[in-house]
């Protein structure tokens, strides 16, 4: 064999094993992730906790006028609850909550389109209750914690209060509170 056709049949012979190999690992990787995936978000009842507030609201002040609109829906395998929102006069966001069983905790994420994010690192819901809390930036740097209450009233009303404290909950001022009225039935 010439020198050319040895080199070829070597690398086509390693190749051929590699590529083996690879198949076999991702092969194994699919199933070690099918095995620890096989409880879905769907089945498991503590993702599905937040499952009263799905669905198409309007918004008011509480005893206000409905200005606002909301559509709250599930994605990600029915893993992550999202929120779009639009409030508007050319205000809208959306708001993402996920239950991770890894660590039995929920977490969750604003972001409007003025550019504001908060990140929420602690969150519990139970009984027709959510409550999730983290921490922002103020303007000159200062440390905010912001908390967003979900509280289910009745099938077809929700009501979400944020607030904010700069002085670690001591003191606590409410930025937003909101009705969430059924507009889906």
């Amino acid at each position: 064999m010439m020198q050319e056709d040895r080199t070829t049949w070597r690398l086509g012979w390693r190749g051929g094993l590699f590529l083996a190999a690879l198949a076999i690992w991702f092969g194994s990787a699919n199933l070690c992730l099918a095995a620890a995936n096989s409880g879905t978000c769907a089945t498991d009842p503590q993702s599905r906790q937040l499952d009263f507030w799905l669905g198409h609201w309007t918004v008011s002040a509480p005893g206000g006028s409905r200005s606002a609109t909301s559509k709250v829906s599930l994605a990600l395998d029915q893993c992550l609850l999202v929120e779009n929102w639009n409030g508007g006069r050319g205000h809208s966001g959306e708001n993402m909550f996920a239950y991770s069983p890894e660590d039995k905790s929920w977490y969750g994420m604003f972001a409007d389109n003025k550019g504001r994010a908060h990140i929420f690192t602690q969150g519990k819901v139970a009984s027709g209750v959510a409550e999730f809390e983290g921490i922002s930036h103020g303007a000159n740097g200062e440390a905010v914690l912001n908390k967003v209450t979900i509280t289910r009233i009745s099938s077809d009303k929700v009501e979400q209060i944020w607030q904010k404290s700069t002085d670690d909950g001591a003191r606590w001022t409410t930025e937003f509170r909101g009705e969430y009225t059924r507009a889906d039935r």
